[in-house]
């Protein structure tokens, strides 16, 4: 029996697509290692079964999970949740993996019909009898479950076409955030985010309705709001002639009932419409016909003549099978799923029937029509003819004029008068309904006539021209891109824009934390954008993250992809330093406007290729002469790079100095190399999103890469004449750039305390002991999280291979303990010398290792790191960078 092993869904662009889709990792079973020509016939025994099953042309010849995505994907259309096939990029897998990669609309539906797939291949190959039409049954429910009611899913139709991001705010409801940040906008069914409570009230209360339409000159037909069916006869007694009675508060025509001439009619009318509400309105009934006026913003977008549900004698068939006959139209559904609604054959319509001196059982005569209601909501089964061209300009008036009056954004104007192309009060016609949730069936899908794109009106009245994006940057590499989205973030800030941004310390909105821990994956990204108050996000974006669930936007203005270096090899099914790129690849292919790319790092220069045309390359590099640099510059090109310790921005062959690299406090007086490349980095992103030198000068000689702006990352500590440096480095790279670093610092040796991730891979954390050998002194071993090897083990692979390097007496040794490991390499070092403490997950580890020994000063430490103010400042007894130069002065500059 084949069984799922591991199940993800990645909800943006992902290693494998650019958009959505659901991957599955199968055992196989008795499948695996089947013959290419066994999986084919599978499949044609499948199309036996499932007719609509696409050709076996396009699957990959004898790929048991291609066959698996393919009958996944048709599942879910024949369950009515249309997804088209997934373009999927070439990514390797290990022999035998069965991998499934699919599309998918509604991630419950989607993971049910794998489980059906499955279920099916499991039959066909043990021929057993598996009931298709029945498991498809509870699809289609899990299907109903997850839709997107029409009118709302027209909204979201335009919305796309116009590029602006969606956001479902939970599997089921039709609630829904278009646009990210400061931009956005919220939509439920056709009420929008600016749709007000007391207007929506309003519009509920049909006869404080109609006052104040009344109260505004505009026409309306008289009557009276009653409780009891006494009162009802009485004014319609008073109103003389055909009356109306309907619910005070119901909607969707429940309960209504035209044209009552009788006391009896009134009395069997009042008790349908007490069925939907308590208070009633028995109103004059207008004669003519019944339209629907759609208004959004300040026009009219679309109108429609409503028809009630009626249907087309036969001469053979009774009103109940002309009834069944209409309702087994593809068009016609249940409640708003598809463009038409079924027609009930209810106690309403028997009474309309009645009417007509007809039943259920009458047979009308050929070419006769039998009306089943006296109102014309499609959600009672009636149909739509488009007439926006019919109204005349005076009408027009009166309907923007009547949604106004009420107070809303989008509203449905019901009017009724014999000819929608002449001016009402020429016929006497009126508005009887003003809606607040319209439905835009009608308009979308008309039964006759022109179709409007209603959705795309409401789109339009809710952003204008705008697509409800905010400037989105997103930084990924293999080290620095914490400190380069807080560099970003920074510079950004100081312009005055509301900034956001996520880190592997938590999500930060103006600067201040809102969600703490390891926020560089797709939920936390999705937070900061549903975040109403910022204006610019700033987003680092993992590894992790991108393999877990994919990226939390579609695209993004600029993308930053620092390096790729040998770092989490082993997991995920990411093996080589190729593969890794390819997952950081993904953060540069979803940019629109610029990518920033290292020219030192051929895997980031090799990513240029497959960038989608138009977008933007810039360049940075330490070297001002590296040929990728180069020529770049001859082409006409951006880039950042270094030239005589200045950074240079430069298009082409003009060049603009910025500020020397000194003058960054980040860069450590330049001695470290690895964070002056980040801040280049960080300049060409600004640079590419539009910022001004100036501003980019501001943020870089500003951001003070300390324990409050930025802990453990490289942050610096005078312990008793020791400078001390506290860092997340976990890998080669990391740890070779941090003793490059420290041997610019010191006056004396060096001496390292180094962990690794237990769950790195042997080989993998031998190097990181050689590299550490390689670039200290002296080189003191701790485990810090072992993540599921023995403990010891990971202090013992990391041991080996610094001895390996370094088999000299006394350069080497072991503490487990974090808090020992500082103690004991503090005691080996003199003032002048640097101790670098690797791997920190907290900054509190140097508090609590120095505390035993000098605990006033443990205090001071842990006092400064806690302050709030004050924090953009160097804590005392910290690394104090040279700020001989003189930044430009700052001014907003954001194009």
């Amino acid at each position: 029996m084949m069984t799922i092993e591991r199940q993800r869904f990645l909800r943006g662009p992902n290693l494998f697509a650019d958009t959505p889709c659901m991957l599955t990792l199968v055992d196989p079973g008795p499948l695996a290692g089947v013959e290419p020509a066994a999986i084919a016939g599978l499949h044609e025994r499948l199309a036996s079964l499932l007719p609509s099953l696409r050709p076996r042309s396009e699957l990959a010849e004898g790929d048991l999970g291609e066959l698996l995505g393919h009958l996944t994907v048709e599942l879910q259309s024949l369950a009515g949740s249309e997804v088209g096939s997934v373009e999927k990029r070439a990514v390797r897998k290990d022999p035998g993996q069965c991998r499934v990669v699919c599309s998918y609309q509604f991630e419950r539906v989607a993971s049910q019909a794998l489980d059906l797939a499955l279920r099916l291949l499991d039959a066909l190959v043990n021929q057993t009898n598996l009931d298709v039409q029945a498991a498809l049954a509870e699809l289609k429910d899990t299907v109903a479950d997850c839709a997107i009611g029409t009118s709302t899913g027209a909204v979201l139709a335009a919305a796309r076409r116009r590029g602006i991001p969606l956001i479902r705010m939970t599997d089921t409801a039709n609630l829904f955030q278009l646009g990210w940040g400061s931009r956005q906008k919220r939509l439920q069914a056709t009420v929008t985010g600016s749709t007000g409570y007391i207007a929506v009230d309003i519009a509920s209360d049909k006869q404080l309705t109609k006052t104040l339409l009344e109260q505004a000159g505009l026409p309306v037909p008289e009557g009276e709001t009653v409780r009891t069916v006494e009162e009802a006869v009485r004014v319609a007694g008073r109103i003389g002639g055909p009356v109306t009675v309907k619910p005070l508060d119901a909607n969707q025509g429940k309960g209504v009932t035209t044209r009552c001439g009788t006391d009896d009619e009134v009395r069997t009318a009042f008790a349908h419409a007490r069925e939907h509400g308590r208070s009633v309105i028995v109103e004059r009934f207008l004669t003519g016909r019944d339209y629907r006026v759609l208004v959004t913003g300040n026009k009219v977008a679309a109108a429609s003549w409503r028809r009630p549900p009626h249907v087309t004698g036969d001469g053979v068939s009774t009103v109940g099978q002309l009834v069944d006959m209409e309702n087994s139209s593809p068009a016609r559904g249940e409640g708003h799923t598809n463009i038409l609604t079924k027609i009930p054959l209810d106690d309403i319509a028997l009474d309309v029937l009645r009417k007509q001196g007809m039943d259920a059982g009458s047979v009308p005569a050929a070419g006769s029509v039998v009306e089943l209601r006296g109102n014309a909501n499609l959600s009672t089964g009636g149909t739509a003819e488009d007439v926006t061209d019919l109204l005349p300009r005076s009408t027009v008036q009166i309907c923007i004029r009547a949604a106004k009056t009420i107070g809303l954004d989008v509203a449905g104007i019901d009017i009724v008068c014999d000819d929608i192309s002449r001016p009402l009060a020429a016929q006497g016609g009126g508005i009887i309904e003003v809606n607040a949730a319209p439905g835009i069936r009608m308009h979308q899908y008309p039964s006759a006539g022109t179709p409007r794109d209603a959705g795309d009106a409401i789109v339009e009245s809710m952003f204008g021209a705008g697509d409800g994006r905010i400037p989105l940057i997103a930084v990924t590499g293999t080290n620095g891109k914490t400190t380069t989205t807080r560099l970003i973030e920074h510079a950004a800030r100081l312009t005055g824009l509301s900034t956001g941004m996520t880190t592997t310390e938590g999500v930060y909105i103006n600067g201040e934390l809102t969600m703490e821990g390891d926020c560089t994956g797709y939920h936390s990204a999705l937070s900061l954008l549903s975040a109403p108050d910022v204006d610019l996000a700033v987003l680092e974006s993992a590894r992790g993250g991108i393999l877990k669930r994919g990226l939390a936007f579609d695209r993004c203005d600029v993308s930053v992809v620092l390096n790729v270096s040998a770092d989490h090899l082993g997991l995920d099914g990411v093996d080589t330093l190729e593969e890794l790129a390819m997952v950081k690849e993904v953060v540069a292919r979803s940019a629109s406007r610029a990518v920033v790319l290292n020219a030192h790092d051929p895997l980031c220069v090799d990513m240029a290729r497959r960038l989608a045309p138009g977008v933007e390359i810039l360049y940075f590099s330490l070297d001002a002469g590296h040929p990728v640099l180069r020529q770049h510059l001859a082409d006409g090109g951006r880039a950042v790079f270094l030239r005589q310790r200045c950074v240079v921005l430069a298009s082409g062959g003009a060049e603009q100095r910025l500020l020397d690299e000194r003058a960054m406090p980040v860069s450590m007086n330049g001695v470290a190399r690895y964070n002056v490349a980040n801040a280049l980095a960080a300049a060409a992103a600004l640079a590419a999103a539009g910022f001004g030198n100036d501003a980019i000068v501001a943020g870089l000689s500003s951001f003070v890469s300390d324990g409050k702006n930025n802990p453990l990352r490289s942050n610096v500590f005078d312990i008793g004449g020791v400078q001390v440096v506290v860092d997340f480095a976990h890998n080669c790279a990391a740890y070779g750039a941090l003793s490059e670093m420290a041997r610019g610092m010191a006056a004396g040796q060096i001496v390292g305390v180094v962990s690794a991730p237990g769950d790195r891979r042997d080989r993998d954390l031998r190097e990181i002991g050689q590299v550490c050998a390689a670039g200290f002194d002296t080189v003191v071993v701790y485990e810090s999280e072992s993540r599921g090897r023995p403990a010891g083990e990971t202090a013992r692979l990391i041991s080996e291979g610094a001895a390996s390097a370094s088999p000299e007496p006394g350069r080497l040794h072991c503490r487990l303990d974090a808090h020992e490991a500082i103690r004991f390499a503090l005691r080996m070092c003199s003032p002048g010398d640097v101790l670098i403490f690797g791997c920190g997950s907290s900054l509190s580890e140097l508090i609590e290792a120095i505390r035993p020994d000098m605990p006033q000063l443990a205090q001071k430490i842990s006092a400064e790191l806690a302050l709030d103010d004050n924090a953009g400042a160097p804590m005392e007894g910290s690394f104090h960078p040279s700020s001989a130069i003189t930044p430009i002065q700052a001014r907003t500059q954001l194009v």
